[in-house]
């Protein structure tokens, strides 16, 4: 028997109390209040992180774990989508198994949209079917975000038939849908999508949850809409759960859900809807198996200093110490290697061709010839710090040898979209706002089909970052002055199986020399990860060509 004691948070009845905990076989037997107890420590339930791409922290389940518990996490609501754009079935399952070799819980979801759109060219399907026997799994507990929301207002039928398996196999079903509202939003929700983690501004959660969704409370590396949001924990804290959705290993070394709940304590946010956010209402949402610090639950639980500074001391999942005092306890787990890459090292001269001859682009989904003209008029993606939507502007580049270049002086750079599947033409277009003064950034981490994506300012450090991705068979690159340093993302293109410690070191290196360059953007490897996200406006780019999220189909690169 194992026994704790300090000040315990009772979040189900909102009150604080003296006592202790008893734990036999990983269970909770006994809560005793016991005003005799050294209170200079407070237990409370872990927390859970309740939408998260395990992925995109760049580590395997298993070493996401192994930090996240650090920080008190005890739990995720994992949506795979990102593996299953690159392996499919296989590599949804493929997290599942390395996510049950570690003390923590992964609630893994069935993705609904794989691929995320028909506009670009992603490495697996996943069909209704699919999602039927995923569902066979009581690991996968929820249908991922239905990020297809004009499919689900127009009656879709493949996406109505996924939305009809979830339901016949009594999963909920989580949203997507930036900037619907109104009756739009009342139109979606009626399909039984019941959460949304993509407002950005408080209006448009409170028109939401006026639907009848829960919001989820979202920051990330890139993301970050808690400022904006917050006001919902005192407005509906019935209704709130907080999440990441995406963090890089940088991020997630430094803390996770905590942080969040010590900001809005900041804020002055009452401590039991705060912790209800953090702890219950993901369990109570989606079911999960996580204890909620109640006689007969699973001892899953954090011990605190105190609720001022509220800093982890111990975590336990199922009743196992699993990180104490800063120090993760979980061991790292051998596992495989997953991918699927199938194309070779670029020439310089696919992303610029010189001697005269007119640069073939892609341009609104078919090839398109410039003309000879010394100028060109361009659509431009505008990039915005900590935030997935962007806006679109116009600019006036020059013409060398019949191709648009690069100007570093109006801040717009080239971007391009390669893809990773199949041999094909590069997609190409312009970007503003990733502040490069030299070189270039490569990712194969671009959601949601992966193909690689690079900005840069010119194409002989392009084609440099372009290919150490690719020799790396994936990666996150940055090239400049002759030098080319790369983090090898061997699991799908998206994840290392080193030690997540390890990674995190290398990523904040790129990340460092990235800024160096002169990119002002928080997580700019993150930022660019969403360029070719075609489902948040307003202009993104896939393999095909430039894409107007808005209206939802290509759109041209030049402006007449």
């Amino acid at each position: 028997m194992k026994t704790l004691e300090g000040n315990i948070i009772d979040l189900h009845n909102r009150r604080i109390f003296p006592g202790r905990v008893r734990i036999v076989g990983g269970i909770v037997i006994a809560i005793i209040e016991d005003d005799t107890v050294d209170t200079s420590k407070t237990i409370l339930p872990g927390f859970v992180d309740a939408h998260v791409h395990v992925e995109s922290s760049m580590l395997l389940p298993s070493e996401f774990a192994r930090l996240a518990v650090v920080h008190g996490t005890v739990a995720t609501v994992s949506d795979p989508h990102e593996i299953g754009n690159v392996c499919g079935v296989e590599g949804v399952r493929y997290m599942i198994d390395n996510g049950s070799k570690v003390p923590f819980t992964f609630a893994f979801g069935a993705p609904s949209c794989v691929p995320a759109t028909p506009y670009e060219t992603a490495g697996a399907v996943i069909t209704a079917a699919d999602i039927r026997t995923l569902f066979e799994d009581s690991r996968v507990r929820y249908l991922s975000e239905m990020m297809n929301w004009p499919g689900v207002l127009h009656n879709d039928a493949m996406i109505l038939e996924k939305l009809a398996v979830a339901k016949d196999c009594g999963r909920v079903i989580d949203g997507h849908a930036p900037g619907l509202k109104g009756e739009d939003a009342k139109r979606y929700v009626a399909h039984g999508i019941s959460t949304d983690h993509e407002c950005f501004t408080l209006q448009e959660a409170l028109d939401k949850v006026n639907a009848g969704m829960k919001i989820l409370i979202r920051e990330g590396s890139a993301a970050r809409n808690f400022e904006a949001l917050h006001p919902m924990l005192a407005l509906h804290p019935d209704v709130c759960m907080l999440c990441s959705d995406d963090m890089h290993p940088d991020s997630l070394v430094v803390g996770h859900i905590n942080l969040l709940v010590k900001r809005a304590l900041a804020y002055g946010h009452d401590l039991y809807d705060v912790l209800r956010a953090a702890c219950v209402h993901p369990v109570e949402h989606y079911g999960l198996p996580v204890g909620q610090l109640r006689v007969g639950d699973p001892a899953d639980m954090i011990v605190i200093d105190n609720i001022n500074d509220f800093n982890v001391l111990q975590t336990y999942v199922r009743g196992e110490l699993v990180a104490e005092n800063g120090t993760t306890l979980v061991s790292s787990v051998n596992q495989s290697i997953i991918n699927k890459f199938s194309i070779d090292a670029i020439e310089q001269s696919v992303l610029n061709l010189t001697g005269g001859r007119p640069r073939i682009v892609i341009d609104e989904g078919k090839p398109y010839t410039l003309s000879d003209s010394s100028t060109a008029n361009v659509r431009v993606i505008d990039a915005l710090d900590g935030q997935l939507i962007t806006t679109e502007s116009r600019s006036t580049l020059q013409c060398v040898d019949g191709a648009i270049v690069a100007d570093v002086s109006q801040d717009v750079l080239k971007i391009v979209v390669i893809n990773r599947y199949a041999p094909a033409t590069p997609s190409i277009a312009f970007i503003r706002n990733f502040g490069l003064k030299n070189g270039a950034i490569a990712s194969s981490v671009a959601h949601d089909s992966h193909n690689v994506v690079a900005v840069g300012t010119n194409d002989a450090d392009l084609c440099n970052a372009i290919n150490a991705v690719i020799s790396a068979r994936g990666g996150v690159s940055v090239s400049a002055d002759g030098t080319t340093d790369v983090l090898a993302l061997p699991v799908a293109g998206l994840m290392s199986n080193d030690d997540g410690y390890a990674i995190a070191e290398q990523y904040s290196k790129l990340d460092a020399r990235a800024k160096q360059l002169g990119s002002p953007l928080r997580a700019p490897f993150m930022t660019l990860s969403f360029m070719a996200l075609l489902v948040i406006p307003q202009l993104k780019i896939s393999d095909k060509g430039l894409f107007d999220g808005s209206s939802f189909k290509f759109t041209s690169l030049i402006v007449e």
